[in-house]
């Protein structure tokens, strides 16, 4: 706010709302215009103020850039992602469009965005309507705390045994925090119809999901948009 402003307002702030109080001189001043433009910045600042003050959290995801050699593959794919506090948790509501109808992909919180990926976290599933159109809703820890950590190595369970088999021992790791999201296509049969890769990759609960379809990449790869969310 301009010098003028400051001596012929008085301001009394507190959330959600900043009041301005004008003396009656200058209600009648000629230079009322001025003080209004003034005023008006103020409230711009002060509504600002209260949005990064807002608890939830909204972002998008994107098309994976890995896709880039496969034009056909999802082309208007995209996905909304709203994170709002639970106390001791946070819930997370996923919507995606753009996709293959009647269709399931599988929803994981990763280390980096893209490829290798890093140390990765599956969340679930969500499944196409007709349109294209999914919904998911996830309830876990997921802000600036996110982290996957291994003070030793034990003896893991063997489940799965097919082109990605389980370990069957952990790695040691100190923390290491997840702060990105991925979707990939639960089948490569899937993948292939929409025109995709068909190669099969570790991304769903028996390790032979399809490619990746959605990302964080639009942020850093270490500093995803969990990283803005405080518990």
């Amino acid at each position: 706010m301009n010098s003028f402003a400051n001596q012929t307002a008085h301001r009394l702030e507190g959330p959600p709302f900043t009041l301005f109080l004008l003396s009656k001189e200058t209600m009648n001043s000629k230079s009322l215009p001025a003080l209004a433009g003034s005023l008006a910045a103020a409230a711009l600042v002060a509504i600002s103020t209260s949005a990064h003050a807002d608890e939830d959290f909204s972002f998008d995801m994107v098309r994976s850039p890995a896709l880039a050699a496969f034009p056909r593959c999802v082309p208007n794919a995209h996905a909304s992602v709203r994170i709002e506090p639970r106390g001791a948790v946070e819930e997370m509501q996923v919507r995606v469009e753009g996709l293959p109808p009647n269709t399931g992909f599988d929803f994981f919180v990763t280390q980096v965005p893209n490829g290798p990926f890093g140390m990765a976290w599956y969340q679930g599933d969500i499944e196409t309507n007709e349109h294209g159109v999914g919904h998911g809703k996830f309830v876990g820890r997921f802000n600036e705390e996110t982290f996957i950590v291994a003070p030793g190595s034990v003896p893991a369970p063997s489940v799965h045994n097919n082109a990605f088999p389980d370990a069957i021992l952990n790695p040691i790791t100190g923390p290491i925090h997840t702060f990105h999201l991925g979707l990939w296509f639960n089948s490569p049969d899937d993948a292939a119809k929409a025109g995709c890769s068909a190669g099969p990759t570790p991304f769903n609960g028996e390790h032979n999901a399809g490619v990746q379809v959605l990302n964080t990449s639009q942020f850093p790869a270490n500093a995803g948009p969990l990283l803005k969310v405080k518990p």
